[in-house]
Order: C-alpha cells, then sequence, then structure tokens
C-alpha cells in the first residue's frame, strides 16, 4: 500500500483556501466578522459563497479519511487518547494565549474595551464573564474563535471510535464491509439526502454558532461527511468508482456552482414581487436547497477525485506544508485581526489594505512556524506537532497514520 498523497495534499489546499476566506472576512459585505475594514468589496462575497458551501465540509470530509487510514494499526482506545492529547492541548493553548488578541482587536474597534492588550490578557485569563457585546464570547468569559473545529472534531473522533468498539464487541464489522462493497449505493446517496433534509429541517432553527451545544445544523452536515470519510478510506472499490466518475462529478459541481450562483443573483437583483411571479417563495426555497445539496456533494466528490487524479505523488514541499497545516490554521486568524488592526486606520485604500493584510498573515506563519515552533521541542506540542520531528516513513501505513495525527 502507498501513501495517499492526494489526501496530504488536498487538506493543504483546503486550509491555504481557509486563509484566504478568513482575510476575505474582513471585507465582504454584511457577513459578521471580529474585524471589518471601511473599505468593503461588494465582489468578494460571489466567490465566497461558492467556497463556503463546502469548505469545512471537506476538512471534516479529509478527517474521517485520515482517521480511517490510521484505524487499521491502532485501537480505539489507544486512537481516544492520542486525538484527545493532540486536538485539546493545542485547543486550550489557542483559547489562552492566540485567540484573545482577536477579542482584544474586535473589543477596541468596537469601543467597548480601551486599555492595552497586556491588560485585556490578563483580565482575559480569569476567565470570568466580561459585559455582553464587549467582544465575540464575552458573556462566556472566553472564546475560541476559528479553533471551533478542533472540538467538534475531538467530538466526532469520540463519537465514531466509541461506536467502533461497540460494533466489533457486537460483531458489527461485517455489516462495514457489506457498506463499501455491495451496498455502495448507500454511500452515493444518503449523505447528500440527509444533508438536503437537514437544510430543510435544522438550517431554520439552529442557525450556525459554532459554540458545539445546540449547533445542530452544523454537526448535522459536518458528522455526516466524517463519518463518510472514516467508511471510504480503505475502500478500493469506492475509490475505483470515484476515479472513474470524475469528468462527470466535475461538470455536476461546475453546473449546479453555477446555478447556485445564478439563482443567488436573482434574489439579489430581482424586486420581489417579481421574484414570486416566477414562483411561489417556498418552491424557490425547494429549488435552491436541492442545488445546494447537488453542488455540496459534487464538489466534495469531484474535488476528492481529482485530487487522486491529479496530486497522489511524494514531493518535498508537500512534506514541509503537511506539517506546517497545523500550527498555521491555529495562528492564521490572529495574525489576520491583528493585520487589519494595525493597517485599517492607514486607509490604504481597496487594493493594498487586502493586499498587505494577507501578506502580513502569510509572513507570520512562516517566520513563527520556521523559527520557533518547529525548533523547540516543548513549542511544538502546544501547535499540534509531535515532541520531536518525525523521521520520513517508508511505508503508507507509517505514513497514514503520521497523516492522521496531523490533525486538522
Amino acid at each position: 500500500m502507498n501513501r495517499r498523497h492526494d489526501i496530504d495534499a488536498l487538506r493543504v489546499i483546503a486550509f491555504a483556501l481557509l486563509i484566504l476566506y478568513h482575510v476575505g472576512m474582513v471585507y465582504v459585505v454584511d457577513w459578521g466578522f471580529h474585524i471589518k475594514s471601511p473599505t468593503l468589496l461588494a465582489w468578494v462575497e460571489w466567490p465566497m459563497v461558492l467556497v463556503n458551501r463546502w469548505r469545512m465540509s471537506l476538512l471534516f470530509l479529509l478527517a474521517g479519511i485520515a482517521l480511517g487510514l490510521v484505524l487499521i494499526r491502532k485501537s480505539p482506545a489507544r486512537l481516544i487518547g492520542n486525538r484527545s492529547w493532540r486536538l485539546l492541548l493545542p485547543l486550550a493553548f489557542g483559547i489562552a494565549l492566540i485567540v484573545p488578541v482577536q477579542a482584544w482587536c474586535e473589543a477596541r474597534m468596537l469601543g467597548t474595551y480601551d486599555a492595552g492588550f497586556g491588560s485585556s490578557l490578563l483580565r482575559y485569563l480569569q476567565l470570568r464573564p466580561w459585559p455582553a457585546g464587549t467582544f465575540t464570547g464575552a458573556e462566556y468569559g472566553f472564546t475560541w474563535n476559528h479553533l471551533w473545529y478542533l472540538p467538534y472534531l475531538w467530538l466526532y473522533t469520540l463519537l465514531v471510535l466509541l461506536a467502533l468498539a461497540v460494533l466489533r464487541a457486537i460483531g458489527g464489522g461485517r455489516f462495514a464491509g457489506w457498506l463499501t462493497t455491495r451496498g455502495r449505493w448507500l454511500l452515493w446517496t444518503v449523505p447528500p439526502l440527509w444533508y438536503l433534509f437537514a437544510l430543510w429541517v435544522l438550517d431554520p432553527r439552529f442557525p450556525s454558532t459554532h459554540a458545539l451545544v445546540g449547533d445542530w445544523f452544523n454537526h448535522a452536515r459536518y458528522f455526516v461527511v466524517f463519518a463518510f470519510g472514516l467508511l471510504v478510506a480503505r475502500s478500493d472499490p469506492f475509490w475505483s468508482a470515484l476515479l472513474h466518475k470524475r469528468v462527470r462529478l466535475l461538470w455536476l459541481a461546475v453546473g449546479s456552482g453555477a446555478l447556485y450562483l445564478g439563482l443567488r443573483a436573482m434574489g439579489a437583483w430581482l424586486p420581489d414581487a417579481a421574484y414570486l411571479e416566477l414562483m411561489p417563495l417556498d418552491a424557490w426555497r425547494t429549488v435552491v436547497r436541492v442545488i445546494q445539496t447537488v453542488y455540496w456533494w459534487t464538489a466534495l466528490l469531484a474535488l476528492l477525485a481529482w485530487s487522486a487524479r491529479l496530486l497522489d505523488r511524494p514531493s518535498t514541499w508537500l512534506r514541509y506544508a503537511s506539517e506546517a497545516v497545523y500550527p498555521w490554521y491555529i495562528l492564521h486568524q490572529s495574525l489576520i485581526v491583528l493585520a487589519a488592526y494595525w493597517l485599517i486606520p492607514l486607509h490604504l485604500g481597496a487594493l493594498w489594505e487586502p493586499l498587505l493584510v494577507l501578506a502580513i498573515t502569510i509572513t507570520g506563519c512562516v517566520l513563527i512556524h520556521e523559527l520557533l515552533i518547529r525548533r523547540i521541542g516543548w513549542l511544538r506540542p502546544l501547535f499540534g506537532l509531535p515532541m520531536r520531528a518525525r523521521m520520513q516513513p517508508t511505508a503508507r501505513l507509517n505514513e497514514a497514520e503520521s497523516v492522521a495525527l496531523r490533525v486538522p
């Protein structure tokens, strides 16, 4: 079994998109974020909408695949302990010392706090509630902001591994084998049908909060792809079928994405009366949800298929980038918010300000990762890396384990 370099590469691409997306959040119109520039860019919304419909689902899908690859070598009990360490320690560290700068910048921009960052950090580390509205999550005494992915991933991992332990104890492994062979049609159809149900029933009732508790729509769409990734990770028939369908999946994703954007544009540009003359409101909602579901599912499958076709090859940059993904993920949003906080008062305009925010973010990630995190043994686990750099594995299963543990 050879290493799945495509999963590594797709993860790196997904997190690169995440950095661009969060820079865009500073400038997109009408989307809330921890800091907003007065230099808003209306055009940014359109590519962000396309990416937003699948970007986080892709990360959970890849995490499920990574877990599926490593399950062949480690018991669920051992993986629970390992994953808890690799996810919860960086989460606690990030909440305590990485995210607070976002809260401080947000409060300063809102005018709800006027002291310096040192005073803010000392107050924040007391974990006492702040006055509501001071910053996002102030009423809880702390915030995890972009690090919400880590507790969600930990919860899904815990649930899946506990379920697997129970299934193994009662002989349920046969069902998993049937599902990835003769029952493959369920793998192709259940996730999008479940997502459509979630859009219809859960999305209107449970808006996205990233608070873990009560965030039912997000749990519905993210857990299903995480479980799907776990099931198909080592299924050769699935990957063969996926490669065979890659062209069809690409066209379906492009076509449904264009149609979804077109309908969204119609809703933005047509007067309400003209919009409703064409079709009743409930019918419009049904059409949009169905098309969004098709786009979500075919985009995810197309990304897997074309990555397996084009990116499954080793490279030096990929080995380096795969290690850098986790530290960059932890650092990037705090650097974005801090850079925007510094640059907004300079009134640099719609070109230079976002470019400099992006440049400062990337430079900061490179320098902090390369000069500090990679080289200081005790610092590495705080950013999700092993205490010492791993030797380059030679067999797929060893490398798959390395991939799976380089979460997120």
